[in-house]
């Protein structure tokens, strides 16, 4: 059994490695309130830009649009968005998993976030391209990835890009998800609303003449705004993955760290507990070879 000193070193110990882990939760608590705030406010956008873009694929070809168009081929290229530090729980593991699960054909990836980079190189899957996206997440940093892939897939070098990022639902769940972004499909970012079907209501009646689909007026046409809305979806979609991907991580260290802490503050009380326990069996010892040594002496 240690000594009363070997605990004492061990509290000491756990009582400064609960204040880090405190700090930590902190600041990961501030982050976690702006990063939340910064992915739910895009989200109506994001589900703006769905529901038009599933109106406007209903009135226009694949042929219309080169990021509409549906390949054979089984060249994939997967972006991974993962964090740049660790101690966010299973965050990563569980995308990476994932990831693992559902890799097909000849896949190439691009990484946003160290992690995923050093997955890569220590399971020696080929890494394309590497990019460092920084908080606050800036819509330039990422527009710099999306015109990338899109580059990538106007070159015929890739048949599909997928994003693997992990979606936010709420403070205590995070989902890891693998989507498709080109060529373009739709993408419902929040399990919680469905973009699919919205802005068709039959009873809808619009006076304004011109070609309606599905509650939508497009001017000049269809095809004008096609050509128009596909870049800009592309982009922010994945600038709306990698809010989703930053809120979840933050929510995830600010978990851990609470975690953490309250286990340090638990192993403090059991060590607290042992060392008083330890120290009154001293103390009594003492007492009773002190009364020994006495009622030798009389």
């Amino acid at each position: 059994m240690a000594n009363l000193r070997d605990i004492r070193r061990r509290i000491k110990s756990v009582k400064n490695t609960a204040q880090i882990t405190k700090a930590m939760q902190l600041v990961a608590a501030s982050k976690m309130k702006k990063a939340q705030d910064q992915a739910m406010s895009g989200r109506p956008y994001a589900d703006l830009l769905n529901k038009v873009l599933v109106n406007l694929k209903e009135q226009t070809s694949e042929e219309d649009h080169p990021l509409l168009k549906e390949r054979e081929g089984d060249r994939e290229l997967v972006v991974l968005v993962t964090t740049d530090k660790g101690l966010c729980g299973a965050l990563n593991t569980n995308l990476l998993r994932l990831i693992s699960e559902r890799e097909e054909g000849k896949t190439t990836y691009v990484t946003i976030g160290s992690k995923g980079r050093q997955y890569l190189a220590r399971t020696k899957r080929d890494l394309l391209a590497d990019f460092t996206v920084v908080d606050p997440v800036a819509f330039a940093e990422t527009k710099q990835v999306s015109e990338f892939l899109i580059e990538k897939f106007l070159s015929g070098d890739f048949d599909r890009v997928k994003i693997g990022f992990t979606n936010f639902i709420n403070t205590m769940s995070q989902e890891p998800m693998l989507e498709t972004l080109l060529p373009i499909r739709p993408i419902d970012l929040g399990r919680d609303s469905s973009f699919v079907g919205v802005g068709r209501d039959p009873e809808a009646v619009d006076v304004n003449p011109g070609p309606e689909y599905g509650g939508y007026i497009f001017e000049p046409n269809a095809n004008g705004v096609l050509e128009s809305i596909v870049p800009q979806y592309v982009n922010y979609q994945l600038y709306q993955m990698v809010l989703e991907s930053r809120a979840s991580e933050h929510s995830a260290r600010m978990v851990a760290m609470k975690a953490a802490t309250d286990n340090a503050e638990d192993m403090i009380k059991d060590l607290t507990l042992v060392y008083n326990k330890q120290r009154q069996a001293a103390i009594t010892a003492e007492l009773l070879e002190i009364t020994t040594a006495m009622r030798a002496l009389e």
